[in-house]
């Protein structure tokens, strides 16, 4: 029986907003008191991106005012990823037959692959899935939406996106787990498109480990209308067993080990989690330079970072013929969602 074509990533594009914060200004913003300052400034973070104004914002923002600006920004910053994405490939939007969003900071209808199809001019008879409320491992799942449309229409070409606002699921209270969340977390968009016979590495499998014992470690809860994020104390010690049995489940069906993966593409879900998985799946330090540099330059941008993460791995590390990468990220369920590259 004749193999499938080789589903690859042709290309990669990523987008923030426009204004830049330092963690000083991040801080100066939030309307916490001068004591919580050190929370900011031990992050890791050196800057975050945010669509809000860089004078003028006030943290008391109505519900109807952070969907407004979800809404805004999600767009401007989710079509710009995806020109950078399609620019890259030197393809147009009309030549895109299906369509992937994956974000959990924020809800529209119209969705955001209605409203995106629009923005770009795309086809009227692009197929699109939405993916909502999976948090920060929604890419991986949104990578898996293409790749099963890829193999089902060797001909076509999919888009994916991820794209967070999560400074529109801003909630201001006087708990440790707000406080993190508001302390590392930022906007970003991340683009990937899918094809066949191209250049790019080739996505070889997936993997989902869920554990529903863990189903309070992690997600969002509805205060007032807000958006208000869920983070236990139990995450940076409980996810490393977690994603070193991920990996091993994912690499042992292609007769691979650990020592096997070249390059390591992991969600930077905040200082204490990299730390942990670092130690406790015994990566070097060097395998996870690029996970540890895009949280310096963005923060935990949910779904979208490991997009980035991904991005700074083609361009850094310069990938070479059978080199063997890994994506992984961590989200809700409490779900590890793990990818296989080959280049």
């Amino acid at each position: 029986m004749d193999q499938p074509p080789a589903v690859r990533v042709a290309a990669i594009g990523t987008a923030n907003p426009p204004n830049c914060f330092d963690q000083s200004e991040a801080f100066a913003l939030s309307g916490y008191p001068p004591a919580r300052r050190r929370v900011f400034l031990n992050s890791d973070i050196e800057t975050r991106y945010f669509w809000i104004p860089k004078h003028g914002f006030r943290p008391d923002e109505s519900a109807d005012q952070l969907h407004r600006r979800f809404r805004e920004g999600a767009l401007a910053i989710g079509e710009l990823a995806l020109r950078r994405c399609l620019e890259a490939a030197g393809r147009a939007p009309r030549e895109i037959d299906h369509l992937t969003v994956a974000t959990c900071t924020g809800y529209v209808c119209p969705a955001l692959t209605s409203l995106l199809i629009a923005r770009l001019e795309m086809r009227d008879d692009v197929q699109r899935a939405d993916l909502v409320g999976m948090g920060c491992c929604g890419a991986l799942p949104a990578l898996q939406r293409g790749f099963d449309h890829q193999r089902a229409f060797p001909q076509h070409r999919s888009l994916v996106l991820c794209v967070e606002i999560c400074s529109a699921s801003y909630y201001f209270d006087d708990t440790m787990e707000t406080l993190i969340g508001n302390a590392i977390c930022g906007d970003g968009a991340g683009a990937l498109l899918l094809d066949h016979g191209c250049d790019g590495p080739e996505l070889l499998g997936f993997e989902s480990y869920i554990t529903p014992e863990h189903l309070h470690w992690m997600g969002f809860e509805f205060c007032a209308g807000k958006l208000r994020l869920i983070l236990d104390r139990e995450i940076p010690a409980g996810v490393p067993p977690l994603a070193k049995e991920a990996a091993a489940r994912l690499l042992k069906r292609f007769e691979l080990e650990l020592g096997d993966v070249d390059h390591w593409i992991l969600h930077p879900g905040g200082r204490k989690v990299i730390d942990r998985l670092q130690q406790g799946v015994g990566l070097s330090d060097g395998q996870v330079r690029h996970t540890k540099a895009t949280y310096r330059a963005f923060g935990n941008m949910s779904s979208a970072t490991v997009v980035f993460v991904l991005d700074r791995v083609v361009r850094e590390a310069r990938p070479q013929p059978g080199d063997i990468g890994l994506l992984m990220a961590m989200g809700p369920g409490f779900t590890v969602e793990s990818a296989l590259l080959r280049w």
